[in-house]
Order: structure tokens, then sequence, then C-alpha cells
């Protein structure tokens, strides 16, 4: 089962495999390189992902025809959207924020590997209303 302290220690683990990459690999490559990068570590780790998956868009009980595809789902519970740009939009922020909504994802990372330092200033974790309806433990 799904639980915010589960939500909550995997997020410490991708932060960490983000951390990893971008140590290892610096800034200032294409968001493609840090993608490849990335699913590397977390295969390292064992962590289950899904990468380029398609994401449903139903509209009345119709399926549209709508190319969404995130760059990672996590455990199925946890989307990771990569960037490589000189700074985080409100655009990206909105991007995340639908693709949790639409695969009912309780939590979402924007991670940006252009930055000094992964954790103080190149991610940022989101939650939604599927979050707080998880147990905390």
């Amino acid at each position: 089962m799904i639980t915010q302290k589960y939500l909550d220690e995997l997020t410490y683990e991708v932060v960490g495999s983000a951390i990893e990459v971008h140590k290892i690999m610096g800034r200032g490559l294409l968001e493609s390189v840090y993608h490849e990068c990335l699913k590397e570590e977390l295969t390292h780790r064992k962590i289950n992902f899904l990468t380029g998956m398609e994401i449903p868009v139903i509209y009345k009980n119709k399926e549209l025809e709508i190319d969404f595809r995130c760059d990672l789902f996590i455990e199925q519970c946890l989307v990771v959207e990569l960037k490589a740009v000189q700074e985080i939009t409100n655009v990206f922020e909105a991007q995340l924020l639908t693709y949790m909504k639409l695969l009912k994802s309780p939590k979402g990372i924007l991670i940006n590997f252009n930055c000094l330092n992964i954790f103080k200033q190149g991610q940022k974790t989101y939650i939604n209303e599927y979050f707080n309806q998880l147990p905390k433990k």
C-alpha cells in the first residue's frame, strides 16, 4: 500500500539519484543526456519506472489522441519531469501538475539539471489531493 511516508522516502531516493547524476555529469548538457543517466541511476538503485509513458486524456468517456508523455513515472505513483533550462517557469510547473492529475499520481518532482545544486535550487516537489488522501504511515 502506498503511504505518504513511502512516497516521501521514494522522493528522497529519486532526488538523491538526480544529485548523483548531477555530481558526475555537471551542468550544461541536454535534457536527454540527464534522462538517460537518471534511468541508469534508478536501475542501479533498483527503483522501478516507466519512461516516455503516454498519458491518457479522457474526455466524456472518450480517450483523446493527445501526445502527453511524462519523462519518468516512478513505482506507478511518482511523476518526474526533467528539464535542463535556465529557469523553471510556471508552464513547467503546470505541465507536471497536469500529468499528476491525469495519472492520479499523488506526488511529482520537477528536476532542473541546469543549476549549481540540485538539492537547493534544482528540484521542486509537488503534492495534490491524492497525496492528502493517503495514510500517513
